[in-house]
């Protein structure tokens, strides 16, 4: 057995099934199968038949009831006949996508009777049919349901019948007449497909089922049905069986229901995609002229399945019928469509497009409608729908009234350059006159001469002025040339273009270029020739081959086809399986690598080329279900024959690809095939398909040896068995039957225009199949080579694009066809770019300059066109005017002249002459002029001189231009004595002319200013002498003031040699353009002061020694340009400033940015710099001190930096004998400087002491130091902050804070988080004077910073806080009190160094006991005691903080003073009242605690004025004095309260009541007495042993804060005394004592317990006492 071909190995995915050991045995399985199949056929289409009949005679009767009987009879016959074809049949009987196609043939007889009319074209017959075949098929198929066949879809392709089977159509007169008939064979097609199967054993078994069905579908052997006659009554069917068959028929049904059974899973499994295609229009709509209300309709066939959906658009606007009711009607019926417009009218006018899209794909298709109208008056009823007889003589065109389209295209687009991937796009605007706005043109766009269709790669936009098209994905294919051609009518227009387009970057460096041009060819059901274009790039390295790639329609999958790279442009890819749409790619490999892939081919079904066919032409139309009819019986079992006209149609290194016909005799069924070879003059057959037969007359075969020959020969194979092989081949030689082209010849290049080239060749002998050419450029001497075209061009012509004028160019050819590229055909002849030449246009305006006797001279005009080259010279003619009849034309000179001015000697006095002129280039002799008008030979005798002539604007500027012209040749009786200039607008008459110049001109050139930007204009000029004012000159070429883009000046320039030149840029200039120098608008012809040099588009004019006598106007004019010109003048001052930049240029200095200088670095280093502007990179720097140089070493570190012209040394440390003079020197080329810096004496010990300042400074920092030393600030609080910022800290660092040397503790440790260390100190004073220090402290070192607040820095400071309280008093209050009112206000806090002063309506405040002023904690206050109207006024308060003064007012007037002073009177009156009302002031506890038989006696102090009533209660009732209880009230003051020996029956409440006219105030006290055994002592007073007392609640708000500071109470000593303190009672007002009151009450205190009878001094109010601590008269503290 021979081993598999390469691409079969490789693609195991696809060809695993075809490889599988039980293939064998299932194909050798089949042919045995094969006419048991034919045997259950033969029953079901008898009963297909029976179900026929019936079902038509039901048909008859109007399907009455006993139609459905005999449908049922049918269907029944069916079921009875057609049992073998139920076996194993159950899964696929509920097929729903079996029943859906049923159904769908399954129509009702009316709908389905009208679509066959109308899709047969209106053929009763064929209608007939239809309905017969609709019926039959009805019953067929709900027969078919129990078995595995599958109606076919109506787009597939049917199996080969008998020979001598022929078609043939039912009659309606043998319409009840039994026939003899065979079912049309088909593949099935299922809905529920998946694609290939998973699994190696399904992937066998979707094989073999495919193979037995196909021949279980395409056998008709061994039945026959014959024909019998038919009763009306019934039927009578009669079966001709032979004997073979009877026999095989039951024995074969076990082994067709296991078929069965397969083929069921292989149709579930079969690609829905096999037989889908992208819409196609067989017939398109076509354009239409009509006249105004008639209808018109469109009609378009379309191809496609599924049945494409064609949607109706009007100028790219989708038709909606509901919207317009009436106005369209659209049909779509079996493929054919069609728009109809009723009544149409000039807005009808229009583009119409059909665009047909299923899931494959979109088409359009474009017609357009054009609506006519009649000129004259034509009868209305004339112009509607029908036939329209066109009036005589209306000379209406078939597009409107104009007989002639003239189009014109304007913004036209240039040849286009592009790379792979991008987008190019080109438009262009068409001008249409007239313009008929109804009508639209035909925009139509064509590469290389092939109309373009718009695709996913083109677009196309027509906006009804400017035609567009895109490339959205430009490919190498898209190059060529490109024509937008406009057709209106029967007129059209064309405009062409070229685009380019170039490989896109390879991803590998190196890989060559993208194939191009994937098509497929040649496809079959297993196997498509894929051929393409080689690329033009082979990146640098030959390209070894190509790799193809294909990819299933549907997927994204990409499988290789080959395993080694091919050479040939065509290869056959195999394996595909039949039915499924494949798209290919290719890839160019060469040492390098791998390139890009080409762009993906169009999409190609594996078909019979046959089916395909069949496809494309009734594509979408129902089965028609025609019954073949066969008048014998066919041959069974026939063996087919063998195949016909084999030959190899392609020969190459890899492989030959066979081609044979189907043979003749094949019998029913389809055939395959087997390829056979061996090598040329032995008879060692082989099979080389061994395991797969071939399906398509086609094969390619691979793995043989290069150089043999072999022989080749085919058999035919079907169930019957394997045929006959055919006749073998000619010996064909294993080798490229298609050679490699040889190489082009003759490569001519010429000149097209100056950016591109005309190259020509001739085709290499004996050329095959060439695709194309490449062509190559590349610039002489550069070696390198370059593509012009990227895609191959047919023809022996191209046009390169894209070449660099001026440049020489040689170019390369190579031929290329499917077997490669051929060799590169010997160099072009270099060729500079440059534009082609052509004659000159005719000169113009000649003119008489002067008239004698027998000669006159003549002036004219440069033509317009020169040609692309100079003007060398002309010619003149002129012939004799005889009475106005023109004679002969004679020479007037053989010689060309140079001048635009000529004598012509000799002529005739007094005859009339005409002349003509002709220019000449290198390119020959232009056309002559047309005859001047003619003039008279005479003598002019005029005294004023003749017209200056060649008068020529140059230099045209938006505001000015400069105008030249030559002086008369006819200069009068006197010589000229100037000229005048004339101008006026180019548009205004005659008498606008206006004289520029006033004075006449001795000059023959004026510079013209003050023209209006935009403005055309034209001048002449007249010369003049003693006589007067001569004739004017012709009329110069209207001029429009404007300054042209990229217009340039004439630029003088100084180089570095010193050498002064003037430079003139052009960027506009022709391959002829010339730069002419002049001086004062002459030509210069001294070349002695002044060189000229040219080159390219530059031109350089140098002085060789600038001096008075090169004064003057420069100007320079580029010939054969549109007026290129400029100018620069150089006068006095201008000669100066360049010759002093000259002489700095040639002795040049380096510039410097700095001089020398010295600084100390952050070590403590000495550096000495200086910069220069800029350096060079050769520039070097001398280093000298005390005049001997210094180089760089241990000391002297030294470093110049070209770039930034920073010289510099470094000296580590500074020492004495370093003081001296530094100086550095620059060279730099040809420039020299330098720079010095002396240190001496005081600068020098300076600089020292810096350095080393600085090195100890750098050492500090080595560890933590002070970045800022210790300073303050005061913040909002008022409060000083000493803060320093630190650096370098570790987390082992501390920080010491000291005043005065003495350590001040910290609360808490600094984190050094942010930095910055800070002490705060609150309410700064002058008790915080001193010298502040921090120290700062680890293992690397510590230092310390020290900040002094004393003197001046504490003053300053002070101020500081001081204006910080200022600014936080709050504004001015006022407050009444019992003494008077007060104003104040509240500060953060106090310090004596804020001074206060209080002025009163503007005037200071003198103090007093009435008016005082004080501080009371953070309160400033002025008390005005005992108020008078007099205090009424403005009040303000002035803080001064040793800068400035802050000031806060109030008023104290009107409203605020009445309201302040009632309350003061009303606080008044109350602290009398308080004042003087009765009190117990102290002396009493809460609770007294004794034993019983003691002595108590308790004391205290009252008061009152005047002297309150005192008396006691016991419990609440009366108490009076008697023996044991003496109550004793002495001197208005003191009471006592004695008991001299108590007992149990003392206990209680004793109160002590006082009370006068002010009030009344009772204390109590309780008594506990309790029972002891012991002596009894008497307490007098406080008894410190015996009694323990609680202290009495107070009234007073000072004595509270006297209890809450005395804290520390003396501890009682009386062990049976216990007292306890009640908490005061809130809001008691305090009581205002006496000097007496209190020193009684101190009396009192001593004799009575310490702790709870001493009495409290009450102080006078705040507002008496002042800050510094003075008390009031007669107070003591």
């Amino acid at each position: 057995m021979m081993s598999l071909p390469f691409y079969q190995r490789h693609h195991e995915h696809y060809d695993r099934a075809y490889r599988h050991k039980a293939l064998e045995s299932t194909v050798s399985q089949y042919q045995k199968e094969t006419k048991s199949k034919s045997a259950v056929y033969a029953q079901g289409s008898t009963a297909y038949a029976r179900g026929s009949a019936a079902y038509r005679h039901a048909s008859a009767a109007n399907l009455s009831l006993d139609s459905s009987a005999a449908y049922s009879h049918g269907s029944s016959a069916y079921d009875l006949e057609s049992a073998a074809y139920s076996y194993g049949s159950t899964a696929y009987d509920h097929s729903a996508a079996q029943s859906k196609r049923s159904a769908a043939y399954s129509l009702d007889s009316e709908s389905l009777s009208k679509s066959s009319a109308a899709y047969s074209r209106g053929s009763e017959s064929i209608n007939k049919l239809a309905a017969a075949y609709r019926l039959g098929a009805e019953a067929y198929s709900l027969g078919l349901k129990d078995s595995s066949l599958m109606i076919e879809d109506q787009s597939y392709k049917m199996s080969p019948k008998a020979k001598r089977a022929k078609q043939n159509l039912i009659s309606e007169d043998k319409e009840n007449e039994a026939i003899d008939y065979s079912v049309p064979i088909f593949t099935g097609r299922e809905v529920s497909i998946s694609g290939i199967t998973d699994t190696e054993e399904e992937r066998v078994k979707e094989s073999a089922a495919y193979v037995a069905q196909r021949n279980l579908f395409a056998t008709g052997e061994g039945v026959s049905v014959s024909k019998v006659a038919k009763s009306t009554s019934e039927e009578e069917r009669h079966e001709k069986k032979s004997r073979k068959v009877a026999i095989r028929e039951s024995a074969e049904r076990v082994a067709l229901k296991k078929t069965l059974e397969e083929t069921q899973a292989f149709h579930k499994k079969l690609n829905q995609d096999k037989l889908l295609h992208a819409p196609e229009f067989v017939i398109e709509p076509r354009s239409h002229t009509i006249w105004e209300k008639q209808n018109v309709k469109f009609h378009c066939s379309v191809a496609g399945w599924p049945a494409p959906r064609v949607t109706w658009y009007k100028n790219n606007v989708p038709i909606n019928v509901q919207t317009h009711p009436g106005k369209y009607i659209i049909e779509s019926r079996y493929g054919l469509h069609s728009l109809e417009i009723s009544t149409c009218d000039f807005d009808d006018i229009a583009q119409y497009r059909a665009s047909a899209m299923n899931v494959k794909g979109e088409i359009s298709a474009y017609a357009s409608l054009v609506v006519k109208r009649y000129k004259g008056d034509i009868d209305a009823s004339l112009l509607y729908a029908g036939t329209v007889s066109m009036p005589l003589g209306l000379g209406v065109t078939p597009h409107g009234y104009a007989s002639r389209f003239e189009i014109s295209f304007v913004d036209k687009f240039d040849v286009a350059f592009g790379r792979e991937g991008e987008t190019i796009s080109l438009g262009c605007t068409v001008v249409i006159n007239p313009d008929i706005k109804r009508f639209k043109p035909d925009i139509e766009w064509y590469r290389n001469g092939v109309l373009i269709t718009p695709s996913k790669w083109v677009q196309m936009h027509w906006s009804g002025e400017r035609a567009s098209l895109t490339l959205t994905h430009a490919n190498k294919e898209d190059e060529g040339l490109y024509t937008l051609r406009v057709v209106m009518g029967d007129y059209y227009e064309e405009y062409s273009g070229y685009v380019f387009v170039r490989d896109a970057d390879a991803e590998i460096p190196g890989a060559p270029g993208a194939p191009l041009d994937v098509q497929c060819l040649d496809a079959n059901k297993d196997y498509v020739i894929v051929s393409w274009k080689q690329p033009a790039v082979d990146g640098g390295n030959p390209i070894l081959g190509y790799f193809i790639d294909r990819c299933e329609v549907g997927t994204t999958h990409w499988t290789q086809c080959n395993e080694t790279p091919v050479k040939f442009a065509r290869f056959p890819v195999t394996g595909l399986i039949e039915g499924r749409s494949y798209i290919f790619r290719v890839r160019a490999v060469n040492k390098a690598g791998i390139s890009l892939p080409s762009r993906v081919s169009e999409p190609v079904a594996a078909l019979d080329p046959a089916d395909r066919a069949r496809l494309r032409s009734h594509p979408s139309a129902p089965w028609t279900g025609q019954i073949i009819v066969t008048e014998e019986e066919p041959a069974e079992g026939v063996v087919p024959g063998p195949p016909t006209d084999l030959q190899v149609i392609e020969a190459t290194k890899n492989y030959v690809v066979l081609s044979w016909k189907p043979p003749g005799q094949r019998g029913h069924e389809g055939i395959m095939y087997f390829v056979e070879k061996c090598v040329a003059g032995t008879e060692d057959w082989q099979r080389v398909n061994t395991e797969i037969p071939v399906k398509s007359p086609r094969f390619a075969v691979f793995d043989l040896s290069e150089g043999k020959s072999y022989c080749f020969r085919v058999r035919c194979c079907n169930s019957a068995g394997i045929g006959e092989p055919s006749e073998a081949t000619e010996a064909t030689v294993v080798d490229d039957k298609l050679d490699i082209p040889k190489a082009p010849g003759r490569i001519m290049p010429t000149r097209n225009t100056d950016t591109s080239v005309v190259v020509t060749w001739t085709e290499p002998p004996d050329a095959k199949e060439l695709v194309g050419y490449y062509i190559e450029s590349s610039v002489v001497g550069s070696g390198r080579w370059e593509p012009c075209n990227n895609n191959p061009v047919k023809g022996t012509r191209f046009i390169c694009h894209g070449l660099v004028n001026g440049e020489k160019y040689v170019f390369r050819v190579r031929a290329v066809n499917a077997a490669g590229l051929s060799e590169f055909s010997q160099d072009s002849e270099p060729i500079e770019v440059q534009a082609a030449i052509a004659a000159p246009s005719p000169p113009y305006d000649i003119m008489v300059l002067e008239s004698v006797r027998d000669s006159m001279a003549l002036g004219w005009k440069q033509p317009k066109v020169t040609g692309g080259t100079e003007i060398t010279g002309y010619y003149v003619n002129y012939r004799e005017v005889v009475d106005g009849v023109p004679g002969k034309w004679m020479e007037a000179n053989i010689k060309a002249i140079s001048e635009r001015a000529y004598r012509i000697q000799n002529l005739k006095e007094n005859m009339v002459y005409q002349f003509q002129v002709a220019a000449a280039n290198l390119a020959g002799v232009g056309t002559p002029s047309l005859p001047s008008q003619p003039f008279k030979c005479e003598e002019w005798t005029i005294a004023v001189p003749g017209p200056p002539h060649d008068v020529a604007c140059i230099e045209v500027r938006k505001d000015s231009l400069v105008l030249l012209w030559k002086e008369p040749v006819y200069t009068g009786r006197s010589p000229i004595a100037g000229y005048y200039v004339d101008m006026k607008e180019t548009e205004a008459k005659e008498e606008h002319w206006r004289s520029v110049n006033e004075k006449p001109l001795q000059k023959k050139y004026l510079k013209i200013g003050g023209l209006k930007e935009g403005v055309s204009y034209v001048f002449r000029v007249r010369a003049t002498n003693q006589a007067g004012v001569g004739k004017p000159s012709n009329v110069t070429e209207p001029v429009v003031a404007e300054t042209r883009p990229g217009t340039k000046e004439v630029v003088v320039n100084v180089d570095d040699n010193g050498v002064i030149s003037l430079n003139f840029e052009c960027d506009q200039m022709s391959p002829n353009s010339k730069f002419v120098w002049s001086k004062n608008y002459e030509p210069i012809e001294d070349d002695s002061r002044l060189n000229i040099d040219t080159k390219g588009g530059k031109s350089k004019a140098t002085f060789k020694d600038l001096g008075e006598d090169d004064l003057g106007i420069y100007s320079c004019v580029v010939t054969d340009t549109d007026g290129v010109s400029s100018s620069l003048t150089i006068d006095e001052e201008e000669m100066k400033r360049l010759l002093a930049l000259s002489h700095e240029r040639k002795f040049p200095t380096v510039p410097l940015a700095s001089e020398l200088a010295v600084e100390i670095l952050e070590k403590g280093e000495v550096r000495f710099w200086l910069q220069a502007e800029k350096l060079s990179g050769n520039a070097k720097a001398n280093f000298v001190f005390n005049d001997k140089e210094i180089f760089n070493g241990e000391k002297y570190k030294m470093k110049v930096d070209q770039k930034t012209g920073l010289v510099e040394m470094i000296m580590d440390k500074l020492e004495d004998k370093d003081e001296g003079t530094y100086t550095f020197q620059l060279q730099d080329g040809k420039a020299t400087n330098q720079s010095s810096l002396v240190l001496i004496g005081d600068v020098f010990k300076k600089l020292q002491d810096e350095a080393d300042f600085q090195r100890k400074e750098w050492h500090r920092k080595q560890g933590p130091h002070f970045v800022d030393k210790l300073g303050w600030e005061v913040t909002d609080d008022c409060n000083v902050m000493l803060k320093c910022k630190v650096a370098n800290i570790k987390k082992e660092t501390h920080i010491v804070w000291y005043k005065d040397d003495r350590e001040i503790m910290v609360d808490e440790e600094h984190d050094f988080k942010d930095g910055v260390c800070t002490l705060l100190i609150s309410e700064f004073s002058k008790k915080d004077a001193g010298v502040y220090e921090v120290i700062l402290k680890d293992d690397r070192g510590k230092d310390s910073s020290e900040l002094k607040l004393k003197e001046t820095a504490f003053a300053d400071l002070m101020n500081e806080v001081c204006r910080r309280i200022a600014l936080s008093a709050t504004d001015l209050k006022i407050q009444s009190t019992a003494e008077g009112i007060r104003l104040y206000s509240y500060v953060t806090y106090y310090v004596e160094d804020l001074r206060v002063g209080w002025v009163h309506n503007d005037t200071q405040i003198k103090f007093t006991d009435r008016v005082k002023t004080g501080v009371t904690g953070e309160q400033i206050w002025l008390q005005i005691n005992e108020p008078t109207p007099q205090d009424k006024g403005k009040y303000t308060m002035e803080l001064f903080d040793g800068k400035t003064g802050h000031k806060k007012t109030v008023d104290l007037s009107g409203q605020a003073f009445d309201e302040a002073f009632a309350e003061f009177q009303r606080l008044k009156q109350a602290a009398i009242a308080e004042k003087n009302r009765a009190r117990v002031l102290g002396g009493l506890p809460d609770v007294v605690t004794i034993q019983e038989g003691k002595a108590l006696n308790l004391s205290c102090t009252v008061w009152g004025d005047p002297t309150p009533e005192v008396s006691w209660l016991k419990n609440e009732k009366a108490f009076v004095s008697d023996a044991n209880c003496i109550l004793k009230f002495e001197s208005g003051k003191n009471v006592s309260f004695t008991i001299s020996t108590v007992s149990t029956l003392d206990s209680g409440k004793y109160s002590i009541v006082v009370k006068n006219k002010y009030g009344t105030e009772t204390s109590d006290v309780t008594v506990i007495v309790i029972s002891v055994s012991g002596q009894t002592d008497t307490v007098q007073g406080q008894d410190q042993n015996n009694v323990a007392v609680s202290k009495k609640k107070k009234t007073t708000t000072a004595s509270k804060r006297k209890e809450g500071e005395k804290k520390d109470f003396i501890k009682p000593h009386v062990e049976e005394v216990i007292a306890t303190e009640e908490t005061p009672v809130p809001n008691e007002t305090p009581p205002v004592e006496t000097e007496k009151d209190t020193k009684s009450n101190q009396q009192a205190a001593k004799t009575t317990d310490g702790k709870a009878a001493v009495a409290e001094m009450v102080p006078q109010p705040a507002e008496s006492l002042d800050r510094q601590g003075k008390k009031p008269p007669g107070k003591k503290p």
